[in-house]
């Protein structure tokens, strides 16, 4: 990202592929550096094939997140950060270790690809589905979004695509993943761009919700109370069953563990 930042400094817009890379962490936080110099920052990363292509019994497509951050005035930013899977596929993870006996439609499916809503068995082999979950329900759109992003990040940057690169859980073969990021500068368009984004995030803020309690809000609010919380307290938050498995985790390999402290995370 800080190339693509560098190029678009001079040229209003800078594109750069990677390949033969790994996890980058969060997509978002690649858009926060072109944010924090006025410009929009989009960076995209192929993963490991969890997903399920609409109308396929196999899974051959990643999480495929997704990340767009806008500058407005301040502090304030639209700050999108989403994988074109329904969920990640570490929220299904987690719903088991919560013992949840199910999870919302649209989120997995089993080992051929139909929809399932048992956690447990999502885990065993099966996988993601497309945004939007089945077909009916316009899974067709999160099956375009997810191949959008293996042209941009495996296609165009020379890398494998698709079911061409290494399961997630495999450790014998390097992950090979492919990123995309772009800078752009709005300044090369028209004026007053973070004036007029911060209008439009205030108008949205402001809309009359259907709940009094819980105001509408706009992409990335909900990350930044979140941040706002662990600075108020002092550290993360994790579910009770969250915790429960990282001990376990942590006398199987002998690793010393974190402290733990009781706290009720307030709604957000």
């Amino acid at each position: 990202m800080n190339l693509a930042i560098e190029i678009a400094a001079e040229n209003g817009i800078g594109w750069v592929t990677v390949n033969n890379s790994n996890h980058f962490g969060a997509a978002g936080r690649y858009g926060h550096f072109a944010a924090d110099k006025g410009m929009i920052g989009f960076a995209f990363t192929n993963t490991s094939p969890t997903t399920f292509p609409t109308r396929s019994s196999q899974k051959a497509l990643g999480t495929n997140p997704i990340s767009i951050v806008a500058p407005a005035n301040g502090e304030d930013r639209f700050a999108l950060d989403m994988a074109t899977s329904t969920v990640a596929f570490g929220k299904i993870e987690i719903a088991e270790r919560k013992g949840k006996d199910c999870v919302p439609s649209g989120w997995g499916a089993n080992e051929n690809g139909i929809e399932e809503h048992k956690p447990e068995i999502i885990l065993k082999g099966g996988g993601t589905l497309p945004l939007g979950g089945i077909e009916e329900r316009g899974g067709y759109k999160g099956t375009g979004l997810c191949q959008m992003v293996e042209i941009l990040c495996g296609i165009m940057a020379g890398g494998p695509f698709g079911k061409n690169i290494r399961e997630w859980t495999g450790t014998a073969q390097k992950a090979d993943l492919g990123q995309c990021y772009i800078a752009v500068d709005p300044e090369c368009f028209a004026e007053g761009f973070t004036n007029r984004l911060q209008e439009f995030l205030d108008e949205t803020r402001n809309l009359k919700p259907i709940d009094p309690s819980l105001p509408v809000r706009c992409v990335g609010d909900f990350s930044k109370s979140h941040k706002f919380l662990t600075e108020n307290v002092g550290g993360l938050v994790y579910h009770k069953s969250q915790i429960e498995y990282l001990h376990k985790i942590s006398k199987e390999h002998n690793i010393p563990f974190f402290e733990v402290s009781n706290f009720k995370a307030p709604k957000i």
